[in-house]
């Protein structure tokens, strides 16, 4: 199997185990399906945070509006009454006034929130370093826990209007959203390696030869971007090891310098009683123990 390191700009996204018998417009269509998925789990994730402190979202229309406005203009959430949350609500207020305030209780929040961490440990992107790859298999399995927790703590379900409900049917609308920048449309991908872009006629075996046994990194790109950046020559890690050995030479040689300017001091011309002693006839002296005679 080809072990792909999938980079999206600089920064490492996750491992992936292939063939490279593969086509590369199947490839690059897995490879987004995982990336993409990622980045739905990260969306739900924060909004499933928000609700498990400040429960579901309000209606559109009474969004952002203090309880004065609410009361003035006779707006009232009718999903409030049928999305309560297990084991009753507490009253805690969303400052931002995007969500009802009717928080789960603290033991099914809770479980929101285990959830939530076992979901962002799935998908964390140091699973690179831990040579750990993504697969579908995860993507689903995660959402599906995600799903599940919150079923538990809304047997009710959630209003439509809701993020987090309209992410799980796949309704999701970021147009204008600073989401919507990161994904990468399915028809609009494009995947990069060793600075060029690969081809979707073609199999990945035409660009990486017939070894199995290759680990690569390819970067994936919205189509019609251009490259990405080269991959640095040193690592970050390299980099400060350099740095901290050029430190310490430089420390070095600060000493050495120090040392070499004070050597004068042990020089005949340099010491003052010199003059004193050549008149005395006591240059060049040798003491010697003496011998019993």
């Amino acid at each position: 199997m080809v072990r792909l390191h999938v980079k999206h700009g600089e920064q490492s996204q996750f491992l992936y185990d292939t063939t490279v018998q593969i086509n590369v417009s199947v490839l690059v269509d897995e490879l987004l399906h995982l990336y993409n998925g990622r980045l739905k789990i990260e969306r739900i994730c924060s909004e499933m945070e928000y609700l498990a402190k400040h429960g579901t979202l309000l209606p559109y229309n009474m969004q952002g509006l203090t309880d004065e406005q609410i009361v003035e203009l006779k707006l009232k959430d009718e999903w409030a009454e049928r999305c309560i949350p297990s084991g009753g609500a507490t009253f805690c207020k969303d400052d931002i006034g995007r969500r009802n305030g009717q928080a789960p209780s603290t033991k099914m929040a809770e479980v929101l929130v285990k959830t939530i961490n076992e979901a962002k440990a799935n998908i964390n992107k140091k699973l690179v370093d831990a040579n750990s790859v993504m697969t579908k298999e995860i993507i689903k399995d995660t959402l599906n826990e995600l799903r599940g927790a919150v079923t538990i703590v809304y047997p009710m379900g959630l209003p439509p209007h809701d993020p987090i409900k309209m992410e799980f049917d796949g309704e999701e609308d970021l147009s204008g959203t600073q989401a919507s920048l990161s994904v990468i449309p399915a028809d609009q991908g494009s995947l990069w390696w060793a600075a060029k872009e690969m081809q979707l006629d073609k199999k990945l075996c035409d660009y990486v030869g017939k070894n199995e046994k290759t680990k690569i990194v390819v970067k994936l790109q919205k189509r019609g971007t251009g490259p990405p950046g080269r991959e640095p020559v040193v690592t970050e890690d390299e980099k400060k090891q350099m740095m901290l050995q050029a430190y310490r030479r430089q420390e070095d040689l600060k000493k050495l310098q120090e040392v070499e300017d004070d050597n004068h001091l042990n020089s005949q011309w340099a010491d003052s009683n010199m003059l004193k002693r050549q008149f005395q006839g006591l240059n060049n002296i040798s003491w010697r123990p003496g011998k019993n005679l």
